[in-house]
């Protein structure tokens, strides 16, 4: 089967953004192709000129350096009207050239169409692992060296069937962390910053990056959902926000709340992390940011940028632009990493990392 299209998982409302985004990407590789989108479908499909070309982007590009994309799967042709009675004998007679994977994913758009085929793809998944691990495309256990096998589902008897690559994926289902709001956080917000740590910090350098004692700060703070995080770490956290913070945060100890303008302080000496979670243009959000990054005053920081109704790819570039424009006056680098979360949504949340 030829993978030539390359299925990109986005937030519903962003395709226009994600599908501006990969054709740039694949310009830039010399892999030329089209796109197709459909308005609040929740993905966006490529399709090269060239047999192999979703896996030449996959090996080309880093999927970390996708904006707007969730996961994405180098597929063939929608395979379309699967016979209801043997689904799984049609589906392993499909994908008989496909390489061995050490995992399959039932998956669907994230929205409240595909939602109902949720259950579904929970019935179907069992007698298809067993019939494809009879077929050999499937390892008798799951194996992560392997490629993943995902089966995207428009419905229960049409679908796009493809792989991708451990490693350069996301590693959750439909590239959606599924994670538990704690109760005792101030605010549903404190989601994007726990969702940022997994996205942008390696679980095995929590310990050294994330660690006890490490002082923090959290502009725009109130009522503490970021804070909160921080605190969860033991961090010494100084919120600065005008508005109040939610009370069990102040008794914990390792708060100290200013109550000024975020954009307009300034720590007396560097920290170890600074998150924002203001509210204004992208422009205003990322000078500030470039300001703390030049100066040195953290060493990392998490932030987000909120987007524009139109052209939001193109907010995102030129937010970016200017912080590494301000970074290379100063002479100084950083490393930044930028995702629509799961947890945003009208904005995107970045990571910047100072190289000492």
């Amino acid at each position: 089967m030829s993978l030539n299209h390359l299925l990109l998982y986005c937030r519903p409302g962003f395709e226009s953004d994600c599908a501006n985004e990969i054709q740039s990407v694949s310009a830039r590789l010399g892999i030329f192709g089209y796109v197709k989108t459909r308005e609040n479908a929740g993905y966006v499909t490529f399709i090269s000129h060239e047999p192999d070309g979703a896996l030449q982007i996959q090996k080309k590009q880093r999927f970390s350096g996708l904006v707007f994309t969730r996961q994405w799967v180098a597929a063939g042709e929608m395979i379309a009207d699967l016979p209801m009675k043997d689904r799984v004998g049609a589906l392993t007679a499909v994908l008989a050239d496909f390489p061995q994977c050490g995992e399959v994913r039932l998956e669907t758009a994230d929205t409240n169409d595909a939602k109902e085929l949720s259950v579904f793809c929970r019935k179907f998944a069992h007698p298809l692992r067993q019939g494809l691990r009879k077929a050999g495309l499937l390892t008798k256990t799951e194996d992560s060296r392997k490629p993943c096998l995902h089966l995207f589902f428009i419905d229960s008897c049409n679908l796009y069937a493809g792989i991708s690559r451990p490693g350069n994926n996301s590693p959750w289902p439909m590239g959606i962390p599924r994670l538990k709001f704690p109760k005792e956080a101030p605010s549903r917000s404190t989601l994007k910053l726990e969702e940022a740590f997994h996205v942008f910090v390696p679980r095995d350098e929590w310990d050294t990056r994330l660690a006890p004692g490490m002082k923090a700060v959290d502009l725009g703070a109130a009522p503490g959902g970021w804070t909160w995080q921080l605190v969860n770490r033991h961090m010494f956290v100084t919120a600065v926000d005008n508005g109040p913070m939610h009370r069990d945060l102040m008794e914990s100890g390792l708060v100290k709340h200013l109550q000024e303008d975020g954009f307009m302080f300034q720590p007396a000496k560097p920290v170890d992390w600074m998150v924002c979670d203001i509210v204004d243009k992208p422009s205003r959000t990322a000078g500030r940011m470039a300001d703390w990054l030049v100066n040195g005053w953290c060493r990392e920081a998490i932030f987000n940028l909120k987007l524009p109704m139109k052209q939001r790819f193109s907010a995102v570039e030129a937010a970016v632009d200017k912080i590494q424009s301000r970074m290379a006056e100063a002479e100084r680098r950083c490393s930044l990493n930028i995702k629509q979360l799961y947890h945003d949504r009208e904005e995107v949340t970045v990571h910047a990392k100072l190289e000492l």
